[in-house]
């Protein structure tokens, strides 16, 4: 048996007092007896309350997702929130949930201590989208809000991410403010539990009427839905919240041949058909694409359990299912909907999109072409939100990150599947009004803009080593940075961690305007581009890849493929070997 240090069966004795209901003190006791390397996982840190909230495993402790740790976060959240807004009698906060094991129970936590603070909740009903938390927060005009959802991890995990009073998650310098209240939180008995429910108010199904409205006012081709009426969607929201709302939201968009995946509407945490609920992985889509092929559906889509990313499946030119990636969805919607405000007029010069630095370089390449202004942010669609916060004289068109997560307009302030499902179908009939599916539409926008394509590498690097690799990766690639790729010089290098852009080929350094970040990339005279990132929740470096190439003609789409397949694939072994 391992033995655990004397400190850390200490601070679980604590766990032990009254201030703990009697399941969890059983648990705790049968630990210490029994389970030492449970203990020590469950105690030898506390949860830390990153930029982005909580995020862990669902068990009892100080290192685990529960009600203690929840309402320690929310009453150093509290404090916080009336810190900041010391004019405002009564503080207002929005709060929703998924679909995952305990998620009731923690938002139910949440509101309960937010309450015992003085500060007036809205929680909704039952489990809801994280999108529309944000749309909630912005309505509702809450100082800010709180979603319990642990997105596409696996079913052990749950989370807690906070939002501030624009509707985006928190940023600088709430972020880093918020984690100090927090960690001032040391003790149990420092959490106000006194509910007064007469500050709770339920939101129902009358708030999902004004959210899908709102939806449907974003419709740049209303006349052609009517048209195309008939168009067949297969949508599963793998057990999540995306089933609350997508089928509704089609029917009232006027969709008559929507069919869901009947396994996958039912409410599960502990995702029973799928290995993992995450629409980036194509086992996710198994059970939807069975049932396109039943139904020959024109679109397959799939939402993750909190629905804020969507990931769909088309029909190619031999009328086989083949799933778009991030970037290849987030081009799309650009394209539809830059073309649109173009064909009616409704472009004026002061019109802007928005992606992040390691998403297709294709999106600046359409914008270009319609004179729209466009944005570059760091990884994270809450500097996405940031963005439109801080251009408030502009109009946010839409925006876009690789991995999944897509915003049109700027009513909510963080990526939504439930508005990209509905401009993916509205795009779908426009499509269709030309006689052309949108694999056609694809491979036009890679003849005019260039065929481009990205891959995506992550190297899992654990423990202390692991750790220490990945720094001297990174120290690496800085100091000695490549001269050229496959042939072609390097002209550009982009350091976030030092803010400096250097022109290789004139020498010129220019500062540039984004939070610091351990990232680095490479930029080839003949369109390469690679990002090294390692990531800030996991033990990994990431590498993404990308290229592009002419499409001249469209019957040469195949062998330009090739050529770019085999060129990224030269590129990861250049940067992560074999």
């Amino acid at each position: 048996m391992e033995k655990i240090a004397p400190e850390i069966i200490e601070k679980a004795k604590v766990w032990l007092s009254d201030q703990y209901d009697a399941e969890t003190r059983g648990i705790v006791q049968d630990l210490i007896d029994n389970n030492p390397n449970e203990l020590l996982e469950s105690f030898y840190k506390n949860l830390e309350f990153g930029t982005g909230g909580l995020r862990g495993i669902m068990g009892v402790g100080s290192n685990r997702m529960n009600t203690y740790t929840v309402a320690m976060a929310t009453q150093g959240f509290a404090n916080y929130i009336k810190k900041m807004f010391p004019n405002i009698e009564q503080p207002q906060v929005a709060i929703a949930y998924d679909c995952r094991n305990n998620s009731k129970e923690f938002a139910k936590t949440t509101a309960n201590v937010m309450s015992a603070n003085g500060i007036k909740v809205f929680i909704f009903n039952s489990l809801r989208p994280t999108p529309e938390l944000s749309f909630a927060i912005r309505e509702l005009k809450c100082q800010a809000g709180v979603v319990i959802t642990a997105s596409h991890n696996p079913k052990e995990y749950n989370g807690y991410k906070a939002y501030w009073e624009d509707g985006g998650q928190l940023v600088s310098p709430h972020d880093k403010n918020v984690i100090g209240e927090v960690e001032k939180i040391t003790d149990i008995s420092m959490v106000n539990f006194n509910t007064n429910e007469g500050l709770i108010e339920y939101l129902d199904e009358n708030f999902d009427e004004i959210y899908m409205n709102k939806i449907l006012s974003l419709s740049l081709s209303p006349k052609l839905i009517k048209k195309q009426k008939d168009l067949v969607f297969v949508y599963t929201p793998i057990h999540g919240t995306g089933g609350q709302i997508v089928p509704k939201l089609f029917e009232k968009a006027g969709f008559n041949n929507v069919f869901t995946v009947e396994e996958q509407m039912i409410v599960d945490g502990n995702f029973p058909t799928v290995v993992s609920p995450n629409p980036e992985e194509h086992a996710a889509l198994t059970l939807a694409i069975e049932k396109a092929k039943k139904v020959n559906a024109d679109v397959v889509l799939a939402t993750d359990p909190d629905a804020d990313r969507v990931g769909i499946a088309i029909k190619d030119d031999k009328g086989e299912y083949i799933l778009m990636n991030g970037n290849q969805t987030a081009s799309l919607l650009i394209y539809y909907l830059l073309t649109r405000w173009n064909e009616l007029g409704k472009l004026t010069g002061n019109e802007y999109i928005v992606k992040t630095i390691v998403t297709t370089e294709l999106l600046f390449a359409i914008a270009d072409k319609y004179n729209v202004k466009k944005f570059d942010v760091l990884t994270g669609f809450k500097f996405i939100a940031d963005k439109i916060l801080n251009n408030p004289g502009m109009t946010f068109i839409g925006g876009g990150e690789e991995s999944y997560g897509y915003l049109v307009g700027d009513f909510v302030r963080d990526k939504d599947a439930a508005i990209a499902c509905f401009i993916i179908a509205e795009m779908t009939a426009w499509a269709a009004e030309q006689n052309k599916t949108l694999y056609q539409i694809l491979k036009e926008i890679y003849k005019e803009f260039g065929f481009y394509k990205e891959s995506l590498i992550s190297l899992t690097k654990k423990g202390i080593s692991g750790s220490e690799e990945i720094k001297q990766m990174m120290h690496q690639f800085r100091n000695n940075p490549p001269k050229s790729l496959l042939g072609s010089r390097i002209v550009e290098i982009k350091d976030y961690k030092q803010s400096i852009c250097i022109d290789t080929i004139l020498g010129i350094e220019t500062k540039i305007n984004l939070p610091k970040s351990d990232v680095l990339q490479f930029f080839t005279e003949d369109g390469c581009k690679v990002t090294i990132r390692p990531s800030g929740t996991e033990p990994k470096i990431k590498f993404y890849f990308g290229t592009k190439a002419k499409l001249n003609d469209i019957a040469e789409f195949e062998s330009v493929e090739k050529e770019i397949d085999d060129k990224l694939s030269n590129l990861t072994k250049i940067f992560v070997g074999e």
